[in-house]
């Protein structure tokens, strides 16, 4: 199995590299002659085929979704965090929720299609370094979920899992934004197996594990304290990573 991913790792790179460089200019063609809306139709594109790049490695993704997410409202996607690969899938299959990250300043150049999606796609870029600046950007960010009825996507462990065990969830990022969206929902999701991807290292990749994200009940806001928020949407996550 590992000889074979020597020979599929570079055929994978190669493919996600091509595609990250073949929407960057059909992002910036969308954005500034037709608008947002053409803007978020090409980048869910991107996803789709981030996604289905995946299966050169053997790596299926599947969503696990039993509750009905509510609608007209904005809903905070809080998810553990084990690879670059749980960002595409989130993407695509939440694309009717308009998902916007909240990611490190750091990605918002250099990375084709990611950093200018990033910048022009209504993301909350954080300097953790500044918290100043953090603290100021996600108020801004949860201000504009609110108005445009948005889905948010954070990190709570503040970085990736490289062995699948989840960190600690900080409860700043979550505050802030829940902050000024009491009138919506948190939705806890669960990523098992994106860590596999990289159990190697960055090369050879790992092939056939099928990465799964599991949606949970969606939890109203302002149904209790922050701290009971936070407790019961971490709880959930972690007992269901295998």
């Amino acid at each position: 199995m590992k000889l074979l991913s020597y020979l599929l790792s570079p055929v994978f790179a190669v493919t996600f590299l091509f595609l990250l460089v073949l929407f960057h200019p059909l992002q910036w063609i969308a954005y500034t002659i037709f608008g947002k809306k053409a803007h978020e139709a090409v980048v869910a594109a991107l996803n789709f085929f981030l996604v289905k790049s995946l299966l050169i490695l053997g790596i299926p993704i599947f969503l696990k979704n039993e509750h009905k997410l509510p609608k007209n409202t904005s809903l905070i996607f809080v998810a553990n965090h084990q690879s670059t690969f749980d960002i595409p899938p989130i993407g695509w299959y939440f694309r009717a929720y308009k998902p916007k990250f909240v990611a490190k300043f750091e990605l918002g150049k250099g990375i084709p299609s990611v950093s200018y999606n990033l910048r022009h796609g209504g993301a909350a870029l954080i300097n953790r370094k500044d918290p100043k600046q953090a603290i100021s950007t996600l108020v801004d960010f949860a201000k504009r979920i609110n108005k445009n009825k948005w889905g948010a996507i954070i990190f709570p462990e503040g970085t990736r899992s490289k062995t699948g065990k989840p960190k600690k969830f900080a409860s700043n990022g979550l505050k802030v934004i829940t902050k000024y969206n009491k009138d919506g929902y948190v939705v806890p999701l669960t990523i098992n197996n994106s860590w596999k991807v990289f159990k190697y290292g960055k090369f050879p990749l790992g092939l056939g594990s099928p990465i799964t994200i599991t949606t949970h009940r969606p939890i109203k806001i302002d149904a209790m304290p922050f701290d009971d928020l936070l407790t019961q949407t971490e709880s959930v996550i972690k007992e269901h990573i295998n």
